[in-house]
């Protein structure tokens, strides 16, 4: 089996990766990017507001010959951080507030289409989250994504609610994992 090759990076060198992220997300949201939330466009937005998040983090992860592959990227929730606005079940306030330390929300993982089921968004994942000083962590996942939830769960990650993040977003499993176990 290849060996991935990860690279952790910050905001400002993602930039010089734009086409290579973008042709990763093209593969792994082919079958969603001509919905309005999964644009191209939509998506580079998000990465240019993540990557002003004080705290960004991307791990890129490459294989000899073949490229870019996949990446995981993520930022720690700021004081007050509206992540949480559009939860729509009912959690206790405490789980649910944030002092910009405590959690780190893993925003994307993804990985090419040829090359999963190989463990490398568990290797992305893992490199991403090994020095995070952040008590938990937190993702969002489409809960039809059998596959995505099945491995989330296996690796520590709970749900707590449904969370519709955006008015054109899907309602998603809001998931934690607490990293100081």
């Amino acid at each position: 089996m290849p060996v991935l090759e990860t690279t952790a990076l910050g905001a400002a060198e993602m930039h010089a990766h734009r086409e290579d992220l973008l042709d990763v997300y093209r593969d792994a949201y082919a079958d969603k990017i001509g919905s309005p939330f999964f644009t191209e466009d939509r998506h580079w937005e998000r990465l240019l507001a993540y990557g002003q998040r004080e705290g960004f983090a991307l791990t890129m992860g490459h294989l000899d010959g073949v490229g870019l592959v996949g990446y995981a990227l993520g930022y720690p929730l700021p004081e007050g951080s509206r992540w949480w606005g559009g939860l729509l079940t009912d959690v206790a306030p405490e789980l649910v507030a944030e002092d910009g330390h405590r959690t780190f929300a893993l925003t994307y993982i993804m990985v090419r289409h040829a090359w999963r089921r190989h463990g490398f968004a568990r290797s992305l994942h893992d490199r991403l989250m090994q020095t995070r000083p952040e008590e938990r962590a937190t993702l969002l996942v489409q809960p039809q994504n059998v596959a995505a939830v099945t491995a989330y769960r296996s690796w520590g990650w709970y749900k707590i609610g449904d969370l519709k993040p955006f008015a054109d977003a899907p309602t998603y499993d809001a998931m934690l994992l607490d990293l100081k176990q």
